[in-house]
């Protein structure tokens, strides 16, 4: 499998990157922008979210209605997300209307309104989704987590925010901020589906050939001294404990990366995964209970959820981290790293055919590495992943130095801290 794919860099920095689907009915197209949470100091917390929002607001030319009617009143569909390391606002439409779309996307991006009255209802809005977000103990755990593995670092906070920090921001923050950070030399126009590379530059170029080329910002970088803890609990009015746990590693570029992609699909991924058999399949312990990996520059995590009979919380911790150190005691059978290798490429695969998810595959990895690598790569790559390299990994990074634990438990259903120190000080 191999995407026709081709780049241009404008004299700005700004870069344009397409892969041509020649079958495809439509176009799927985004603006990437390298910034998010970790880009931001310590009275900006939110900010790259709540700019996500605004720019769905209104243009100089264009009211939000219109921006929605554009896409959508053409059987288009439009979204954004906002997530630690990059922002992305991104369409699909027929290939008819592509050239529309464009514009509206260009338009978000290059002449946003901020009218005050529009900052002032976002604010309403953003802080009932920090409020949804706290009614939610899965989120509540997971955000604890992240304040525990990356310790006052801008990691480790909510990408969202908080109402305080929402509530302070005055327009001029807010203009302030996405002057500094949207910048040609950060930002890839991705697209993929029935467009040709050569007319989507020259297209597109003209859009955003004024924007002086600037140097693109930079982020505080995760150090081996940053703080990591061990264990934190919260008790909260609910029925289940919510877990999440977490091993801090490497980041994006570590050649270890294909290995533990695929300890994580036989560790939790999927039905025929190990938590997946034990914790729920085997002792009814959980509805859902799931890992997964996060990579990042300069730092990542392997991850395990987990909502739980609060009965059996105790049980239940003890019964996953027995699964994480298996991993390390013997090496995984042949049968069973087929099956990961199987279900991964399969994935990825999958994936592939449609128009949204080349777009996010180019953009994404342009933005974040510079490069891409073709689905056939990482393919091989995968393939080339020996038992052996698993155990290694796993006994390298199943540690417990490398362990963060948090639990959103019942009121009275708290885990004594003291038992989660005794089972974790096994995995070294």
């Amino acid at each position: 499998m191999k995407l026709n794919t081709q780049e241009t860099r404008l004299d700005n920095g700004l870069r344009i990157v397409s892969s041509h689907m020649p079958h495809a009915a439509s176009v799927a197209m985004g603006i990437w922008v390298g910034v998010g949470g970790r880009y931001e100091n310590q009275s900006m917390q939110g900010m790259s979210h709540f700019l996500e929002h605004l720019l769905f607001k209104g243009t100089e030319t264009r009211s939000a209605r219109a921006i929605s009617q554009e896409i959508e009143g053409r059987g288009g569909y439009l979204n954004a997300f906002t997530q630690e390391e990059a922002t992305c606002y991104y369409a699909r439409i027929g290939a008819k209307y592509v050239w529309p779309m464009a514009n509206v996307l260009a338009d978000m991006y290059l002449h946003p309104r901020f009218a005050p009255s529009d900052i002032e209802k976002e604010r309403g809005v953003i802080i009932e989704e920090i409020m949804m977000y706290r009614d939610q103990p899965q989120q509540v755990a997971e955000d604890l987590l992240g304040e525990m593995v990356w310790e006052k670092h801008p990691l480790g906070r909510p990408l969202i925010g908080t109402p305080k920090h929402i509530l302070g921001y005055s327009r001029d923050d807010i203009a302030g901020f996405k002057r500094s950070k949207y910048c040609p030399a950060n930002t890839v126009i991705a697209l993929a589906g029935c467009v040709d590379h050569e007319t989507a530059v020259r297209r597109i170029a003209p859009l955003f050939e004024g924007l002086s080329a600037v140097r693109r910002p930079a982020c505080r970088a995760v150090e081996p001294a940053t703080p990591q803890r061990p264990f934190a609990q919260i008790e909260k009015k609910i029925e289940q404990s919510h877990l999440a746990l977490a091993l801090r590693l490497f980041g994006r570029e570590d050649k270890r990366r294909y290995a533990l992609k695929l300890l994580s699909v036989m560790l939790g991924e999927n039905m025929s995964s190990r938590l997946f058999q034990v914790v729920r399949e085997r002792h009814g312990m959980a509805y859902s209970v799931h890992s997964s990996v996060h990579l990042f520059s300069d730092t990542g995590v392997l991850s395990v959820t987990a909502g739980l009979d609060r009965k059996k919380t105790a049980k239940a911790i003890a019964l996953i981290l027995k699964e994480l150190d298996a991993m390390r005691r013997q090496e995984v059978s042949a049968r069973e790293l087929r099956r990961a290798k199987d279900y991964s490429i399969g994935q990825l695969q999958l994936s592939m055919e449609s128009s949204s998810s080349q777009m996010m595959w180019i953009g994404g990895q342009i933005l974040q590495r510079g490069c891409y690598e073709q689905p056939e790569e990482i393919i091989r790559k995968l393939e080339a992943v020996s038992a052996a390299d698993v155990l290694r990994l796993a006994r390298e990074i199943i540690r417990a130095s490398h362990f963060s634990l948090a639990l959103v438990c019942p009121e009275g259903g708290a885990a004594d801290p003291g038992w989660i120190k005794t089972e974790t000080a096994r995995l070294r």
